[in-house]
């Protein structure tokens, strides 16, 4: 590629740190700017991007790094050397380990580490400290499914690829808004019904999501009845005689009894839809689609695994594949969606408490001596370590008492979060590996490590469907930030086991990696379909050259479960009893409603990232509660009005929406808002602790909840300039604006920054403090209308011709366009109608306002797209032709799909 005509600048191959579908990504590093594109060669993606994946470009900046090693003093974090930092790391948790024990530390790590900084904090903390108090916020969204493969498989192997899904002549999505959450992967799907349109999807989900919307049948389940559906379907299709009787003979134990707990449980067509909340013939109608379709992939994702019951609801999925034999076969399979970038690698290397590297069994004496021995370490634990929600409890209770977190936020993602904050607090040693210099959780940090962010790293990642991926560094590290493994390594020295842990690069991690993916695998000994005997001896050269790879990577690789061996101890996949049961917290007077919470289609996880990207920040501005219109009735709530939201646990308070996705009784909260980004609307707060007890996964899905009024006086918003740095140039002059709100939201702009805002003083003093909160002097360039009767209020600073921040006030939440004043911020000179604009609160000229995003690839509004279906563009493909919108990730399709409907609605009702 060129930046100019002389200079010729490298593409970089790298993956994409989002979620587990694992894009591959083409970067371009130019003196301003890094460009991304979609690696069209990669096997995933072939080019595509997300949108979320597109944008990566505009987080690589520095505002915000945690740039050096910092440790808390009185006044605040003083920054320290690395070996002061290290060295009070290693002796704090030294002395605690020799006062205490090794159960008194834990590490909680993330899957967004890479499979190598995995690796070596599982070596260091389960064979050198000799505890397992090591686990990972992956268990938050994928734990149960890797409880139900090794209920049913002997081993945590994925049966299905991204190529199943194409080849399938149904595929089932349960719990996952694919569109919004994987999109990449959806359109996979979509382009599949395209060439194939005999090719079905059926969506099982409480909510009407913009998977949904694509769907050519829709389950709204009642939320938590996932094993009473699939333990009907099993015994349905065993009622029907769609049986593999030679494969379930030949291949697997215990259909008897897990038949007969179907059987009694689920047995009647009836009683089953009258459980699930579904009409009884669509319940048939599904039931029957799966009966006849012979190649059918079962997709499912944090609907299914976030659960009380979620390993169960796993099983049950997976018991109606092996009763009809649909899997290990093209096109068909049960098919864990990852969450997270490298949950998969995690999992590789042991990243769970209750886990060994390579896929070995803690509970195991022979694996445990295997990895011992392979590691020369002078320990091994010997039982399951604490998972995530007890190992912040033992932090509480004083049982832990010195952790490191690593790449992750748990005081915004954790379930009870405020209980979270409150066992951080009163810690004895925390120690926080983050890229950032403030979240919600390095603000409990006793010392601050800084870790190289996506760009920097260099090292593998896994995806859902066990592809390997280089992600390659492309930028020199910020300040003066290290890898994860150098940091825990460097640890490892001071406590003399220099020798086993003698990395300098990445390659010879995953060498060491491999090589124990290897170590006593043999059919006789300890047999592990995770084999990376292929990959071993790379050297630094091949290894940076890897191409994308599916594990397993041995010398004569057979598909998946292809042979009907599997990896239990009789070879046999086994049929596990699946008992339905509703979640434990039952609904009551107080709490009447159920919470659910999750993503959103632009943000990824507590926003850290996407949260500095301008064009993420615009389809979904705000944290709200989306609620059935009967319910917000009954609540006494309405829409774009600000409501708090309860538990039993802890609050929020967020924006009412009514978007028709909702079922009765059921409301909606996404996960992403934390305290940089909201003034309180950490949904994790509310979520209830209670965990599935056998994979130890949070049940984010079923909360008993509330939802009030917030009452408010005033409503408004400010947008103010960005410094030449990226920082605010008035960002002190708007603290004092959110000290005064009740309510706030801060949202990244294309060079500036808004803020949504609140409160509850209802005073006439706008123009005399407005001056001051925007920073403009009396003799500046000052716009401003005032209406005290109406506590309406608008102000405008002018500097040099352009504008440099407003501020907007109305005792209602409909305010002026957020669109068109964001435009004005691109101006290098306003024009005589957007002054007067700026003082009646809306353009003067129709078409200045392109309205609310739609399709964030391309920054179409939705008054833009209305107009075009006005103009006559009927289908999204037409709307694509003229505006571009959903051509690229498509995720908006939905989105327009609606538009033109409810138009189309509007104009017949008209006729």
């Amino acid at each position: 590629m060129m930046d100019g005509s002389t200079q010729t600048h490298p593409v970089i191959l790298t993956t994409c740190p989002y979620c587990g579908t694992g894009c591959g990504v083409a970067v371009t590093v130019k003196a301003d700017k890094v460009e991304v594109a979609g690696d069209t060669l990669h096997p995933t993606n072939y080019g595509r991007l997300c949108v979320k994946g597109a944008a990566l470009g505009e987080t690589m900046l520095p505002k915000g790094r945690l740039l050096y090693p910092a440790r808390r003093e009185a006044d605040g974090f003083k920054r320290v050397s690395w070996d002061s930092a290290l060295d009070q790391v290693a002796s704090g948790f030294q002395r605690i380990i020799d006062q205490h024990g090794p159960g008194s530390v834990a590490w909680y790590v993330s899957g967004q580490l890479l499979t190598e900084d995995y690796y070596v904090a599982n070596k260091l903390v389960k064979g050198f400290i000799g505890s397992a108090n090591i686990d990972t916020n992956s268990r938050l969204c994928m734990s149960s499914a890797v409880a139900g493969h090794k209920r049913a498989f002997g081993e945590d192997i994925v049966p299905v690829s991204y190529e199943d899904l194409e080849l399938a002549d149904l595929v089932v999505l349960v719990g996952s808004n694919t569109a919004w959450c994987h999109p990449i992967l959806f359109q996979r799907l979509v382009k599949a019904r395209e060439r194939r349109p005999e090719m079905k999807l059926v969506v099982i989900d409480p909510r009407r999501t913009a998977t949904s919307e694509m769907a050519d049948l829709h389950l709204p389940i009642r939320p938590g009845t996932d094993v009473w559906l699939f333990n009907g379907l099993m015994s349905f299709l065993h009622q029907h005689g769609v049986v593999d009787t030679a494969f379930t003979d030949g291949h697997t134990s215990g259909l008897a009894r897990a038949m007969a707990i179907a059987d009694n449980t689920a047995g009647d067509l009836r009683s089953v839809a009258a459980q699930c909340k579904l009409q009884e013939s669509v319940l048939a109608e599904f039931y029957r689609l799966f009966a006849r379709t012979a190649k059918v992939v079962t997709a499912f994702s944090m609907g299914v695994n976030q659960s009380s019951s979620g390993t169960d609801k796993v099983n049950a999925i997976i018991n109606c594949h092996l009763l009809t034999g649909r899997i290990g076969k093209p096109g068909a399979g049960p098919f864990s969606i990852t969450g997270q970038p490298n949950a998969m690698g995690g999992r590789e290397v042991g990243g769970l408490s209750n886990m060994l590297a390579a896929h070995l069994d803690l509970d195991a004496p022979a694996h445990r001596e295997l990895v011992q021995s392979f590691w020369q370490s002078p320990a091994i634990a010997d039982k399951p370590g604490l998972k995530a929600v007890d190992l912040f409890d033992a932090i509480d209770s004083g049982q832990i008492k010195a952790v490191w977190i690593m790449a992750t936020n748990p005081v915004v993602s954790l379930p009870d979060a405020d209980k979270v904050k409150r066992a951080l607090a009163k810690c004895e040693l925390v120690v926080v590996s983050d890229v950032m210099a403030n979240t919600d959780t390095t603000a409990y940090a006793h010392v601050l490590l800084p870790a190289q962010g996506w760009g920097e790293k260099d090292g593998t990642v896994t995806n859902s469907e066990r592809c390997i991926s280089r992600q390659r560094a492309f930028l020199p590290a910020a300040g003066e930030a290290r890898p994860d493994w150098w940091a825990l390594s460097e640890v490892a020295r001071r406590w003399g086991y220099g020798a086993q842990f003698p990395y300098q690069s990445a390659d010879e991690i995953f060498d060491e990696h491999a090589r124990l993916t290897a170590f006593g695998n043999a059919d006789d000994a300890s047999p592990r379909y995770l084999n990376l005997s292929g990959l071993i001896g790379l050297g630094k050269t091949a290894y940076d050259a890897l191409q994308p790879i599916r594990w397993p990577v041995a010398a004569a690789p057979a598909a998946v479960f292809a042979d009907g061996r599997y990896y239990t101890p009789d070879r046999r996949a086994r049929f596990v009893p699946t008992t339905p049961q509703m979640p434990g917290q039952r609904l009551d007077d107080d709490y009447p409603l159920v919470l659910n919470t999750g993503r959103v289609r632009d943000h990824w996880h507590t926003m850290t990232r996407t949260g500095l990207a301008p064009r993420l920040a615009t389809h979904v501005s705000e944290p709200f509660v989306d609620l059935h219109p009967q319910d917000a009735l009954l609540c006494g709530v309405r829409e774009h009005e600000l409501a708090r939201v309860s538990s039993a646990h802890g609050s929020c308070v967020v924006r009412v929406r009514l978007s028709g996705e909702m079922p009765r009784k059921s409301v909606f909260v996404p996960i992403h808002w934390n305290a940089q980004f909201a003034s309180d609307a950490r949904v994790g707060a509310l979520v209830n602790p209670v965990v599935d007890p056998v994979s130890g996964e949070p049940e984010f899905k079923h909360t008993p909840a509330r939802v009030e009024p917030f009452l408010v006086a005033w409503h408004g918003f400010a947008l103010n300039r960005d410094g030449e740095s990226g920082d605010s140039s008035r960002e002190g002059d708007l603290k004092s604006l959110t000290a005064d709100a009740a309510w706030w939201t801060r949202i990244t702009g294309d060079g500036y920054t808004r803020h949504e805002l609140a409160g509850r003083r209802s005073d006439a003093s706008w123009a005399s403090r407005a001056r001051a909160m925007l920073g403009a002097s009396e003799d500046a360039d000052w716009l401003e209308y005032e209406d005290s009767t109406a506590n309406i209020y608008r102000a405008a600073l002018i500097v040099g011709g352009r504008i440099e921040a407003c501020l907007f006030i109305s005792p209602r939440p409909d305010l002026p366009s957020r669109a068109w004043l964001s435009s004005l911020f691109a101006k290098d000179q306003l024009e005589v109608a957007d002054r007067i604009g700026l003082l009646v609160g809306e353009p003067l000229a129709r078409g200045d306002d392109a309205g609310a995003t739609v399709c964030s690839c391309y920054g179409v509004g939705r008054k833009t797209i209305e107009a075009a279906v006005r103009g006559g563009c009927a289908t999204p493909a037409e709307l694509g032709a003229k505006l571009k919108c959903g051509t690229n990730c498509g995720s908006c399709v939905p989105e327009l799909k609606g538009i033109i409907s409810e138009l189309r609605a509007q104009a017949l009702a008209k006729a």
